[in-house]
């Protein structure tokens, strides 16, 4: 069966549904469709119960739609998922779920993109062809779990964090922490709270600030130069958390907001977790060497045994796998080759939405570029048919 769109959205996560909505303002045919049986499967599925926005919600609104006047500064998962539900009624928005895409590739012949989508329902392959392709998949498709020495033979339970969700069952086991950016940290906190004897693996520097540091800091950035707003971001957060160093966390030299811009690595927020460090509730390991059995070994040599391990060590991108001439966008990792802000365009009329790790500001960016370079084609090519 063959089906013909301008444009096809691959993803309906907040990357795909604002990209909708920015084609649907002007009007623009498109189609979405969605692998798994609902929208923002990472935030209704896979994320923990205790998780908030990291970011004020001025910061975290898809395009035409804000939230209501009543929500908090800092919005809890659940609620985010309802402003999702509601932007998606705003603007009917109506993804093809249970509907993965097995193959694009771009046919030069026919100037148009080939896709093979498949209904996990039904089993029907159904091909699409479209002017136009937006790959919305996500940077975090699939758990990304480093390779240990041992991992598979752990005596106890080892889960990446998209499967952890709340520390309540954990109360008095010993429980490791792998990864120290913004859900390792609040997992630690939350599995210490819970009653668990809890460590946590730091594998790497990084910045904590606090949540209002960072909206200062975001705030300002707009009127000021980012070095100068970074070192008083620092400033601030020595002046409040002191010198972590000697419990195991180092500051990186790069500036926070400089960083972010860089490379997509977010400081880490605290909710709690350095003063339960300081205190010693939490004890913090460097790197694993291997796993014998319960016992896991560091590479300082130091040896521990744990019940669980959680891995808060991010996720990967999939796209790749069913993009098969991508090459011009994309790199082995299936990650934008340009840095931001020049990541989302393609060749081909190839584009990306939400893989530059610029959170849900990059996302409305990004879909908001797209649609308007999609509009400029589209009208040139309405033209050239008429």
């Amino acid at each position: 069966m063959e089906e013909h769109t301008i444009v096809l959205i691959v993803g309906a996560g907040p990357a795909g549904l604002a990209t909708a909505t920015c084609l649907a303002q002007f009007s623009i045919p498109y189609v979405i469709m969605e692998r798994e049986d609902c929208s923002a499967s990472l935030w209704r599925n896979r994320t923990y119960d205790r998780l908030k926005l990291h970011l004020a919600k001025e910061f975290c609104e898809l395009p035409h739609m804000s939230y209501p006047a009543d929500a908090p500064t800092y919005i809890p998962k659940d609620q985010f998922v309802k402003y999702l539900d509601s932007y998606i009624e705003r603007f009917a928005i109506q993804p093809m779920y249970n509907t993965a895409i097995k193959s694009c590739i771009y046919d030069e012949g026919k100037e148009c993109w080939i896709s093979l989508a498949c209904d996990a329902v039904t089993s029907r392959v159904v091909m699409y062809k479209s002017k136009f392709l937006v790959v919305a998949s996500g940077e975090n498709s699939a758990a990304n779990i480093p390779v240990i020495p041992g991992l598979h033979d752990f005596a106890g339970e080892a889960i990446h964090s998209s499967l952890y969700k709340s520390g309540t069952a954990y109360s008095g086991k010993n429980v490791l922490v792998v990864g120290c950016g913004n859900s390792g940290m609040q997992i630690a906190y939350d599995v210490a709270t819970h009653g668990a004897n809890t460590s946590i693996v730091v594998r790497s520097q990084v910045h904590v600030m606090t949540k209002e540091i960072i909206r200062f800091g975001m705030t300002l950035v707009q009127h000021t130069p980012v070095n100068a707003v970074d070192d008083l971001l620092v400033r601030m957060s020595k002046f409040l958390f002191g010198d972590l160093s000697k419990h195991g966390i180092v500051r990186l030299e790069t500036g926070p907001l400089l960083l972010k811009e860089k490379t997509g690595r977010s400081a880490v927020i605290d909710v709690g977790t350095v003063g339960l460090i300081k205190k010693g509730t939490i004890k913090v390991f460097g790197n694993i060497s291997k796993i014998n059995g319960n016992v896991v070994e560091f590479e300082d040599k130091k040896e521990s045994s744990f019940d669980i391990i959680v891995f808060a060590t991010g996720y990967k991108s999939l796209a790749n796998t069913w993009l098969k001439n991508g090459d011009s966008m994309l790199n082995n990792d299936g990650l934008p080759k340009k840095e931001f802000p020049n990541h989302w365009k393609g060749a081909n009329g190839l584009y990306c939405a939400g893989l530059a790790r610029r959170g849900l500001a990059g996302i409305a960016i990004d879909a908001k570029n797209v649609a308007n370079d999609i509009l400029s084609s589209y009208d040139m090519h309405r033209c050239e048919t008429n």
